[in-house]
């Protein structure tokens, strides 16, 4: 009996320390939760941001070393001109002079940014009509140019330009006729999306001739995939090119005369000699044979 008593107040205090040890577990969850509820409805969420991608306002604007930047923007490296940008990114060289303010004979430094975006380019028309006014204004009010003033801009920029870019300014004489800048058979004609010129097969060192009297405004291999190139500009309208040639032999700024000698045929920046021959009208290409005489 004694023992039977014993065993059934045991049960009874067992029984009992569960019923109030589960209530303490169960009420301190309670108040936790309570908590962690009470603590998110007071504050706002936190602001979810890209940590990896800054706004483009705050995002730099890399330069490289003669080049196109990412916002419609060209760096003037060592040896290009304004004709050979312009020539690059089929523009109007009017066009891309007027739109960074650059007057004649159109001279850029190594460094200088030119801005290249449509928007901020006239259109050809327009120069035209728009440039002897800009530039009838300014001219015979610059005796600031006989002063100070330019003195004053050059030491800014000479750290940014070792050496000016070579300019030349070209006659400004129509072209009454258009001569075949080598002999050889056409290998290849012109396209406007695809081809922007022609192509005249040849031997290596056979003369290349200029198609009309012009000053060189470009000589060198500044742009990619022509080579040994020559632009000549022949008036306020018309540039022509000759790429891949062997060896040049006229320099910038030089006159030529049609029919004159200024390269050799080769096969720079391509696999077969050929001379690569393009006219550009207010910078847009056109089919050369629509202007060269019939053979």
């Amino acid at each position: 009996m004694l023992s039977n008593h014993k065993r059934c107040r045991r049960d009874e205090y067992s029984k009992r320390g569960v019923k109030e040890g589960g209530c303490v577990p169960r009420a301190l969850f309670c108040s936790l939760l309570l908590l962690c509820l009470a603590g998110c409805g007071g504050n706002p969420p936190a602001p979810v941001e890209d940590r990896n991608y800054p706004a483009d306002s705050s995002r730099p604007l890399v330069l490289q070393r003669g080049g196109s930047l990412g916002s419609g923007q060209y760096a003037v490296k060592r040896g290009d001109t304004l004709y050979s940008i312009a020539w690059r990114h089929g523009l109007d060289f009017r066009a891309l002079a007027a739109a960074n303010k650059i007057p004649a004979p159109y001279t850029i430094y190594p460094g200088q940014i030119l801005q290249l975006r449509e928007g901020a380019l006239p259109s050809s028309g327009k120069v035209a009509a728009k440039k002897p006014v800009a530039k009838a204004q300014p001219k015979p009010s610059t005796t600031t140019q006989k002063t100070a003033p330019p003195p004053s801009t050059v030491p800014e920029e000479k750290p940014l330009k070792p050496s000016p870019a070579r300019t030349a300014l070209p006659p400004r004489a129509p072209v009454s006729a258009w001569r075949w800048p080598s002999s050889g058979k056409v290998v290849r004609g012109f396209s406007a999306s695809l081809h922007k010129g022609i192509d005249i097969a040849g031997t290596r060192g056979e003369p290349v001739e200029a198609v009309a009297d012009g000053v060189v405004v470009y000589a060198g291999t500044g742009i990619a995939g022509f080579g040994e190139l020559l632009i000549v500009k022949h008036n306020d309208t018309y540039l022509s090119a000759y790429g891949h040639n062997e060896r040049l032999l006229v320099p910038e700024g030089a006159t030529v005369r049609a029919g004159q000698k200024i390269a050799e045929k080769g096969n720079t920046g391509t696999d077969s000699v050929k001379l690569h021959f393009e006219i550009r009208k207010e910078g847009r290409p056109v089919d050369p044979l629509r202007l060269l005489p019939k053979r």
